[in-house]
């Protein structure tokens, strides 16, 4: 069990009155409770809470005239063991649940059909866990941690093929190979304590026998010290903030520490 003490403040300037679509707080599930939680958003009272992707977590519209500030804190307990992928095995097709089907197909950052090849000549002979701790292990050792102007909103394939990327972007390749192995996988938006440089944390869930697990190729996080904020297809579905307008970052802080 992982006790985190979280923080999160962020603040933006608005040219313009702007609607605003925020996910950051942890959401409550089955293996994370929230001990305590609070998000002051301002200046407006214009604020309205939905249930997030698959009522995982929930959103915040909110209406801002022309700046927005976010401050966030919340004590959350994990209780989620860490996968030993090694015994897991894959789910047959015919025998997925509803909800996993969607993530057996491509998504705007996500192509299945980009990574056939990568899958069928890396990881020959390997199925379920095993394939899934192959992969991870695989992208964290031939991608470089980074991010530059040329990889902003680049998809799985052309962040694979630069060899780098930042978490979103580890978490679409690995999402994009584990789609082509016909293993359902998902994007999780997450906080975790060892991330560096410490920020929002993206990795996948993959579903194995029978549930999802979280898994993160770059290595930084463990499923038991990660407090998920919501899940989706890719990133475009777990955005932390989302502005039908224009906004300009004036800062933006995260902090997750073992309380």
């Amino acid at each position: 069990m992982t006790i985190l003490q979280i923080s999160a403040d962020l603040s933006y300037r608005l040219p313009a009155p702007c609607t605003i679509l925020v996910q950051v707080e942890a959401a409550a599930t089955a293996d994370q409770i929230l001990t305590s939680s609070e998000m002051l958003v301002g200046p407006t009272d214009s604020k309205s809470l939905v249930p997030a992707h698959d009522g995982v977590g929930t959103r915040l519209w909110t209406t801002q005239q022309e700046k927005l500030d976010i401050s966030y804190d919340a004590l959350v307990t994990i209780d989620r063991a860490n996968p030993d992928f090694a015994t897991l095995p894959a789910t047959a097709l015919n025998d997925l649940p509803g909800h996993a089907v969607p993530y057996l197909f491509n998504s705007l950052y996500c192509s299945v059909n980009a990574f056939d090849q990568v899958v069928t000549g890396e990881f020959s002979g390997l199925s379920g866990g095993p394939l899934v701790a192959a992969m991870a292990a695989y992208i964290e050792q031939t991608m470089t941690y980074g991010s530059d102007a040329d990889n902003v909103h680049s998809n799985a394939e052309q962040c694979f093929a630069a060899r780098k990327g930042v978490c979103r972007d580890y978490a679409h390749i690995m999402i994009s190979m584990a789609r082509a192995a016909n293993i359902p996988a998902r994007f999780a938006s997450t906080y975790a304590p060892d991330v560096r440089p410490q920020d929002f944390h993206a990795v996948p869930e993959v579903f194995l026998d029978g549930r999802w697990h979280l898994v993160d190729p770059t290595g930084m996080a463990k499923a038991s010290d990660m407090a998920v904020i919501g899940i989706g297809r890719d990133a475009t579905d777990v955005s932390f903030l989302t502005a039908f307008g224009s906004m300009n970052m004036v800062e933006q802080r995260v902090s997750v520490a073992r309380a």
